[in-house]
């Protein structure tokens, strides 16, 4: 049963909420760059960025909405990013094959998603074998398994033929696995380890009235379509490919003012989001 007033915001992160120094698209003249804070540190260099401006919007919705980070990174390198604002309650990693609760992973949903993929789809031995047989050394830069779930590819992307990526969509689809062209990597995904249902038993467990969501790529396809509303950048795979959902608005902004624009909707939505201290106050003066 929802519970009046309990918003979940399920967000991606990398190029949707977060940025590497790479992906910032500060086109704009130096003086005017919006100033920025590091959130991720990886072998002792800063990796990840958000505005500052960005950082005060996301401890406000923390402190409004269930906030749940959804993102396909392992939960390894989930725990390097340090947000804003209090720490989550819920986290969704490896694409929905982790559901952590305060950091740790609930089991029985990881039973039940390795369940699913076993029945429906090929193997992961087979979908690597695949790729070794067919990436080519020339942009190839590493082969990784994530959570021995998924696997992806890091690959020179000027190096890296067009078609390649739609030929491994074409094999991988009657196998059960999707394909994702994300930056320098390329994802290789069964198609029942998605976003939007690790989000689903999130709000079933918190009794969430309304889900937003966000995010950039074809692995957030489905978190989008199953929110109440949703945005996604200017920039990314559902941009290049003129993504469209019903209730999802595409933004003109990117690069991390993307971010930023972002977390601004998920709180244009106030007169939706209602805090825990809220709701109490409304019982109260019924």
């Amino acid at each position: 049963m929802s519970t009046p007033g309990v918003t979940l915001v399920a967000s991606d992160l990398d190029r949707t909420l977060i940025y590497s120094a790479a992906a910032l698209g500060l086109t704009m003249p130096d003086h005017r760059a919006p100033r920025l804070l590091c959130v991720e540190v990886h072998e002792h260099k800063p990796l990840s960025y958000v505005t500052e401006h960005a950082a005060h919007l996301l401890t406000e919705l923390k402190s409004a909405a269930v906030f749940v980070p959804t993102t396909t990174r392992t939960r390894k390198q989930y725990q390097r990013i340090q947000l804003p604002g209090p720490a989550s309650e819920f986290a969704i990693c490896a694409n929905g094959g982790h559901l952590l609760v305060n950091g740790v992973s609930d089991p029985d949903w990881a039973r039940e998603v390795t369940g699913r993929i076993a029945a429906e789809c090929a193997s992961l031995d087979e979908v690597r074998a695949h790729l070794r047989a067919v990436a080519d050394p020339g942009w190839l830069r590493k082969e990784r398994v994530a959570e021995d779930l998924f696997a992806y590819l890091v690959v020179e992307r000027e190096l890296l033929p067009e078609e390649w990526v739609k030929e491994l969509a074409a094999w991988a689809g009657p196998r059960g696995w999707t394909v994702s062209l994300q930056g320098r990597k390329i994802y290789a995904v069964p198609k029942p380890l998605t976003k939007s249902a690790a989000v689903r038993e999130v709000a079933r467990r918190t009794g969430a009235a309304l889900t937003l969501a966000a995010g950039d790529s074809l692995l957030d396809a489905d978190l989008l379509l199953a929110a109440d509303h949703g945005w996604r950048p200017g920039h990314g795979e559902l941009a290049e490919a003129g993504w469209q959902g019903p209730r999802t608005e595409a933004l003109a902004e990117c690069g991390v003012l993307a971010g930023e624009e972002i977390l601004r909707r998920f709180l244009g939505a106030r007169d939706w989001v209602r805090s825990p201290h809220d709701q109490g106050k409304q019982h109260q003066n019924h």
